[in-house]
C-alpha cells in the first residue's frame, strides 16, 4: 500500500471529454456500484458459525496479487490499494477487455 495523497485523480476534465462523446451523454449520469474484492473463500455455516472477534479466515490469493475492480458485479480491472489522504484507494494497474467489462452490462434473465 502507498500513499497517494499527490496522485491524479479522474477528474472534470475526464468526464467532459467521455461525456462530449454523443454515445456517453445518454450513460454518463446512470449511478453503477464499484467494489473491490480482496478475496474469497467457501465455508460451511457451522464455520461461519463459529466466527468471534479475533478470528482469521483464509482467503484465496496472495497478498501481492492484484486485487479485482468490480461494477455491478463485472470485473473491469485489476489493482492495488493506495491511501490517499488518510483514506483507503485503488490504482488501476490493468484494465479488463472491453467484452469482459460489457459481459457484466448484459440483462441477466
Amino acid at each position: 500500500m502507498s500513499d497517494m495523497s499527490e496522485a491524479p485523480r479522474i477528474g472534470e476534465d475526464a468526464v467532459g471529454r467521455m461525456t462530449n462523446n454523443r454515445q456517453f451523454k445518454l450513460l454518463a449520469d446512470i449511478p453503477v456500484r464499484m467494489s473491490v474484492e480482496v478475496g474469497s473463500t467457501s465455508l460451511r455455516l457451522a464455520e461461519v458459525m463459529d466466527l468471534a472477534e479475533g478470528s482469521i479466515v483464509e482467503l484465496d490469493r496472495q497478498a501481492d496479487d492484484l486485487l479485482d475492480i468490480m461494477v455491478n458485479g463485472a470485473l473491469i480491472a485489476k489493482g492495488e490499494v493506495v491511501t490517499v489522504n488518510g483514506r483507503y484507494g485503488i490504482r488501476i494497474i490493468d484494465i479488463a477487455a472491453t467484452e469482459n467489462r460489457l459481459a457484466g452490462i448484459e440483462r441477466r434473465g
